[in-house]
């Protein structure tokens, strides 16, 4: 099974199973990373914004025209900033890291 890391807002890493086919966000809530996703991933709102790291970039898809305009709500916007429900596991995506941005 493919696994992912999240570098959590205090800096600690969590290197987690990522089922294929699941979302960041639902890998997220299911080994209790504390990623919001108010919207439960309908693209509806921007609580789910992630931080690729910068090598894993070129291996996704690019952001729809709706994922941009949520992500335009979300604090602490950055360069590899996506929205986590957005991101769907494969294994070409085995050991991709994502970081949660810090709040306020």
């Amino acid at each position: 099974m493919p696994n992912m890391t999240f570098v959590e807002r205090d800096g600690g890493r969590r290197e987690v199973e990522a089922p294929l086919g699941l979302s960041v966000l639902e890998i997220a809530h299911r080994h209790g990373v504390d990623l919001e996703g108010a919207c439960e991933g309908s693209l509806a709102c921007a609580t789910c914004h992630v931080v690729i790291d910068p090598a894993w970039t070129p291996k996704l898809a690019d952001a729809t025209e709706d994922e941009e305009d949520m992500l335009d709500l979300a604090f602490g916007l950055e360069k590899t900033s996506r929205l986590g429900c957005q991101i769907v596991m494969t294994e070409a995506l085995d050991g991709l890291v994502v970081r949660l941005p810090r709040t306020g």
